[in-house]
């Protein structure tokens, strides 16, 4: 009976550390602050001041955000910040300059050895 009652704990600690929040999997959103790697993707993009100004605030809002869910081990505010970002950009770039975002991020994402999926 111990026996079985070890394995089961076992399994319970080990789904439950499967599903913990995993920083590294949204490390492509806390990088877009960067001043490099911002102006990097501002040029990339071709975006415009305003345009600019408008993603310099959403990645703030979604860097803080994000180090909100990792505080309190939320993975559904994570997913949460992902949309939130993701919208937004959508939001302001134009359908052309979206893709070449996403595909900015997947290929960043890829590259750190976590897929980013996003739907257009």
């Amino acid at each position: 009976m111990k026996k079985i009652l070890m394995l089961v704990l076992v399994l319970v600690a080990t789904s439950a550390s499967t599903f913990a929040l995993n920083p590294k999997d949204y490390s492509v959103f806390y990088s877009l602050n960067n001043k490099s790697t911002f102006n990097s993707i501002v040029n990339y993009l071709e975006a415009d001041k305003e345009q600019a100004d408008f993603l310099q605030q959403v990645f703030n809002k979604t860097a803080s955000e994000l180090d909100n869910a990792t505080k309190n081990n939320n993975d559904k505010l994570a997913e949460s910040v992902m949309k939130y970002n993701l919208y937004n950009a959508k939001c302001v770039l134009s359908e052309d300059q979206y893709e070449r975002y996403l595909k900015m991020l997947n290929t960043f994402s890829y590259n750190d050895k976590s897929v980013l999926v996003a739907q257009k």
